[in-house]
């Protein structure tokens, strides 16, 4: 193993006005400690995953977990960030400090206030994970980029908008069940797969409800050594996680296959001694509809242009093969950049110990992480077990 989660939070995931970045930081370092059953004075080091590109005023966030408790000062501390996978990045750099000696239990925190910056600097922030020398221009935004993906994509394998449609339906029905959810609401098939003037295409053949949502949140976890773990009343083992990132600009890549993502999953499933098959769920980067059905193929659940028979054949449906975002995944949960990797493992996590924020999966030991900064740029995959 490469360190065990012995402890975690996670707010509500929302347009959180009542709530501060340094709010969000310290509730959830402070409830994550408590929860591993550790005094603050334990933890040797802490991670901050913070996006944020202009979305907060405070630029600085490392420090602030240590308003959580007088015993975490003087603690080492330090912000990651890999755009979207930043999450992931900070709990790499846990396993890493873990791994090398320097840090028996580490606090990984990942944050974002996003929904109090104006929507075009949101626009502007997110962009700016993209290769701006080529991709630049005023109307510039993720929405965009993917909506492209999904042109490239329909123009190669053909239309796939009703298979988009039931990936929304899907992750909704689901994050219906979630009570840290973003949107709490089964939209049902119909309404996703219908353009109307509550659906309008917002990018090529992207409709919003193929659009991930704007969100303040934050989740944190205890990543400890085994020794530590030992003693703990729950742990979850990372058995694997790998790390690949890609060439920043698209036009290097394919953008129809998510290579990267693929190498990221070959890598941590060697690293695990697992095939996909041994998985008993998977929470997937699903920022658009069409990152998820191309991440199917990735992942290798389909070969290439196949996503759709998946969700035709209802394998990522709870109760299926392979049910994939059984929390509502980034579509209906939420996606606060620099909370998203530490709240996929932390969801996770509680999916193996049968305490599910979303559809629980029976009898699951084992599931799969996959959590990707820019247009498949930075690819992370984690593999988590439940070891007690």
């Amino acid at each position: 193993m490469l360190g065990h989660i012995i402890g975690w939070a996670h707010t509500r995931f929302g347009k959180l006005d009542d709530e501060t970045l340094e709010s969000l930081v310290v509730r959830v370092a402070a409830e994550a400690i408590a929860d591993a059953g550790l005094a603050p004075a334990d933890i040797d080091e802490i991670i901050v995953g913070h996006f944020n590109q202009g979305l907060d005023p405070q630029g600085f966030p490392a420090s602030l977990a240590l308003q959580a408790a007088d015993a975490l000062r003087f603690k080492p501390a330090t912000r990651v960030e890999n755009a979207c996978a930043t999450g992931s990045a900070a709990i790499r750099q846990a396993a890493m400090a873990i791994g090398a000696g320097r840090a028996r239990s580490v606090l990984v925190v990942g944050v974002e206030k996003m929904t109090a910056a104006p929507a075009g600097q949101v626009q502007a922030s997110l962009a700016s994970a993209s290769y701006l020398a080529e991709e630049d221009g005023s109307d510039l935004s993720f929405a965009g980029i993917f909506g492209r993906i999904a042109q490239l994509y329909f123009q190669r394998y053909g239309d796939r908008s009703d298979a988009l449609a039931l990936i929304a339906a899907k992750n909704h029905r689901n994050g219906a069940a979630n009570p840290l959810a973003h949107m709490r609401k089964d939209l049902g098939v119909e309404f996703c797969r219908t353009v109307s003037d509550r659906n309008p295409l917002v990018a090529g053949p992207l409709r919003r409800t193929d659009c991930s949502m704007v969100s303040d949140g934050a989740a944190a976890l205890v990543l400890v050594h085994g020794d530590v773990a030992m003693g703990a009343a729950k742990s979850v083992g990372l058995r694997a996680q790998a790390q690949v990132n890609d060439f920043l600009p698209m036009g290097r890549r394919d953008m129809t296959r998510f290579e990267g993502c693929s190498v990221a999953w070959r890598k941590a499933l060697e690293q695990a001694g697992l095939t996909l098959d041994d998985l008993d769920f998977v929470e997937t980067h699903d920022c658009f509809t069409i990152a998820e059905l191309i991440e199917y193929e990735a992942m290798g659940l389909t070969p290439p242009g196949e996503g759709h028979h998946a969700l035709l054949e209802g394998w990522t449906e709870v109760g299926g093969r392979l049910p994939v975002n059984p929390s509502g995944g980034l579509k209906a949960k939420g996606h606060p950049i620099g909370a998203t990797g530490v709240s996929m493992h932390v969801m996770t996590a509680m999916q193996l110990m049968g305490t599910a924020s979303g559809v629980q999966i029976p009898g699951a030991t084992k599931g799969g992480i996959f959590n990707m900064g820019g247009a498949a740029v930075a690819n992370y995959v984690s593999v988590l077990e439940r070891v007690r």
